[in-house]
């Protein structure tokens, strides 16, 4: 290690995120210089639009006006990525800086769960390092305690809650007894939604995070089968009934390995409220690993914004500044594994399961029998009639079944005649 060491850092991307770093970088530049024993200075930055008000100080020899002259550049060391996206700018940039010997610093999960394996590779032949702490979790080090903290232990599963809009929606839709809809626009009014929310809401930000998290646990290339499901369909009726039946609604993801095989999964889930995970609300993220010996390991915080993007982004700078060229996914790419992948549908769940419908003689009598005949066992019924509506609402809680035989029974009762709309599966958590 050279103290004397200086490292030229280029941000490309100066939004929320890019801003905040900037600025934090300068002004704690001899303190984080000081505590990894090598200087480092911001020679480079570059955004989609120069004009933007931005109150940075930024002077004319540091802007670059095109990006792709950022990884050309022989005076940069590290770049920084704050485009975003799987494709476009943040991959060309990715990739050009890589081929180019540049360390690579990115808070990009769309991109690192798409084309990490390839990327990986990459760095590993040119020798340099690239970062992603700040892709999956924000402010949680879990890239960094599974790469290293946990480095001894043998992980078979990692689930959690790890994005922070959809957990502050459905804790605020539980807490204000609030619609989806309501909650979606005050979540975009606090700036805790994108003004387009979808990757969040439909499962697509955790599905991400997940395939990288899988790939660093299991020493494996990153698996894109994976089962996705959003929390768009969440209604009022199925949070007050969670609360009455001693569960919480939350947005989690799931790997786990069976049988060497990779089972990953994103869905709306029922967890006991008396459980950790029920009370990690607003836009919090939490991380449960399971493994040997560790046993059960927690680590919760900050899922995102600019000050806990920023201490994980400066977690990997100072990862590059302490001189260690180390495997992007923690091992070398020649003894990563490729395992097959499991299908949601050959696991066991207890499920909650509404079911509107007309209200009538003997629809409880068919619906029971009709989990019978598909080897589903019923646990508990609450039905609850609408009278001036003439529907009535029952909600099922099954015993552990395979998900396969629950899919089979939904897929009978949405053809009944007294089926108002499509049965609400909501897979329950018993961990």
């Amino acid at each position: 290690m050279n103290k004397n060491k200086i490292y030229n850092i280029a941000i490309v991307g100066l939004g929320n995120i890019g801003s905040y770093l900037f600025k934090f970088l300068n002004k704690n530049r001899n303190y984080l210089s000081n505590k990894n024993n090598a200087g480092f200075r911001i020679i480079y930055v570059s955004a989609k639009n120069k004009k933007k008000k931005r109150n940075l100080k930024i002077t004319k020899k540091q802007w670059i006006g095109n990006y792709i002259d950022v990884f050309k550049k022989k005076d940069v060391d590290i770049i920084i990525e704050l485009i975003g996206g799987a494709e476009g700018p943040a991959k060309k940039l990715v990739f050009g800086a890589l081929k180019n010997k540049k360390h690579v610093i990115t808070a990009n999960k769309a991109l690192i769960s798409k084309y990490g394996d390839q990327l990986s590779k990459i760095a590993e032949i040119n020798k340099v390092n690239l970062e992603f702490e700040a892709a999956v979790c924000g402010g949680v080090p879990i890239i960094r305690s599974i790469k290293e903290g946990l480095i001894g232990n043998k992980i078979n599963r990692i689930c959690g809650i790890f994005n922070g809009t959809s957990n502050y929606v459905l804790s605020s839709m539980d807490l204000n007894k609030s619609s989806f809809k309501d909650t979606i626009t005050k979540a975009k009014a606090l700036g805790y939604a994108e003004s387009n929310p979808s990757s969040d809401i439909n499962g697509d930000d955790v599905a991400s995070k997940v395939k990288i998290l899988s790939s660093l646990c299991f020493n494996s290339f990153i698996n894109e089968n994976i089962h996705v499901e959003g929390i768009k369909d969440i209604k009022e009726e199925d949070i007050v009934n969670a609360n009455k039946l001693g569960y919480k609604i939350k947005l989690m993801g799931f790997s786990e390995i069976f049988g060497n095989k990779i089972f990953q999964r994103v869905h709306p889930t029922l967890v006991k409220k008396t459980s950790y995970i029920a009370g990690v609300d607003g836009v919090l993220n939490a991380v449960i690993i399971n493994g040997k010996p560790i046993g059960k390991n927690i680590i919760q915080g900050e899922g995102a914004g600019p000050s806990a993007t920023t201490s994980a982004l400066v977690s990997d700078i100072s990862s590059v500044l302490r001189g260690n060229i180390k495997f992007p996914f923690a091992i070398s790419n020649s003894k990563r594994k490729k395992y097959s992948s499991g299908k949601i549908i050959d696991l066991f769940f207890s499920s909650y399961i509404r079911l509107d419908v007309k209200d009538k003689y003997g629809v409880l009598s068919d619906v029971t029998k009709i989990f019978s005949n598909n080897k589903v066992s019923i646990k508990r019924v609450l039905q609850s009639p609408y009278k001036n509506k003439k529907r009535s609402s029952i909600v099922i809680i099954t015993h552990r079944s395979k998900d396969n035989y629950i899919q089979k029974t939904l897929k009978t009762l949405a053809k009944k005649s007294y089926i108002i709309q499509k049965p609400k599966l909501i897979r329950i958590e018993n961990g």
